[in-house]
């Protein structure tokens, strides 16, 4: 293949159509924009409220006050509590954001981890998660497992 061999693909490529260029193109005199009228005028095509007798754009939405803005900092955790933890991982087991994404536990691997206490820990766990809550802390460390916060 040599570069005056490459060609677009058929269709993908059309000509613009060039009006006002006299009544034998089919599109002379009016160029398509019919007789009189806003439609036929140059400029502006009026504001989007004016609708002509239609409820206006803007009415048709619905009024939602006090919507404010996502804060760029904002930090979504994968929640994992304590139940879903006794239920993946042995006794003596190192719980940490690889493991827990190895045992399909993390909505986003991408996303830090907080531990939350919800249900109970029966066996020892070597905790290791960006944030663990007070209460999940109590009964890791209770049930004589350890807890560690990753920076």
């Amino acid at each position: 293949m040599k570069l005056h061999d490459l060609v677009p693909n058929p269709g993908s490529k059309k000509n613009r159509k060039r009006v006002g260029r006299g009544i034998s193109a089919g599109q002379g005199k009016t160029a398509g924009r019919g007789t009189k009228g806003q439609g036929a005028r140059s400029g502006e095509g009026g504001k989007i409220y004016r609708q002509g007798g239609n409820l206006p754009f803007y009415r048709r939405l619905p009024f939602m006050r006090g919507q404010g803005f996502t804060p760029l900092s904002r930090v979504e955790y994968n929640e994992v509590n304590l139940d879903q933890l006794t239920e993946s991982f042995q006794a003596g087991a190192e719980v940490s954001p690889e493991t827990l994404a190895s045992a399909r536990l993390l909505r986003d691997p991408r996303n830090p981890v907080a531990i939350l206490g919800r249900g109970d820990v029966s066996v020892a766990l070597k905790v290791r998660a960006h944030r663990v809550t007070a209460g999940a802390k109590a009964k890791i460390e209770k049930a004589g497992g350890t807890v560690e916060l990753i920076g």
